[in-house]
């Protein structure tokens, strides 16, 4: 693995994050939108930070944190609905693309239990693509 900008599931997770904060923007429910967007950023930084640690062991432990924090996020976006602040298609669009999260998390921590997935290597450049 090159770098964490090249990863789907980190991708995925970005467009996440940048449609969480999108689609609640003129919500004045401050404390739950604050929770939901740190949710949503909160999985795509723990993929990278994971991918920048030293070791597999770290970049596993980094990824069952992301995942942890995308059903975190479906537990908010389920609530957000329930509370009328979120439109029932963009909630469908927000918890169906938390769900291609994890799973897409999941299979990196099952390649990375396996040993199949290759490592970074040193000094690989760091620019996005």
């Amino acid at each position: 693995m090159e770098t964490f900008e090249k990863l789907d599931a980190w991708k995925s997770a970005k467009a996440l994050a940048l449609d969480a904060y999108r689609s609640l923007k003129h919500c004045r429910d401050f404390s739950l939108v604050n929770q939901i967007q740190r949710a949503a950023i909160s999985i795509p930084c723990n993929i990278a930070e994971g991918v920048e640690r030293n070791s597999q062991a770290e970049f596993r432990s980094f990824l069952g944190v992301a995942k942890g924090s995308a059903g975190e996020l479906r537990t908010q976006l389920i609530l957000a609905k329930d509370l009328e602040y979120l439109e029932e298609d963009a909630f469908v669009r927000l918890w169906e693309a938390s769900i291609r999260v994890s799973q897409l998390i999941g299979g990196l921590i099952r390649s990375i239990e396996k040993g199949s997935l290759p490592a970074r290597p040193k000094g690989s450049p760091l620019k996005p693509s």
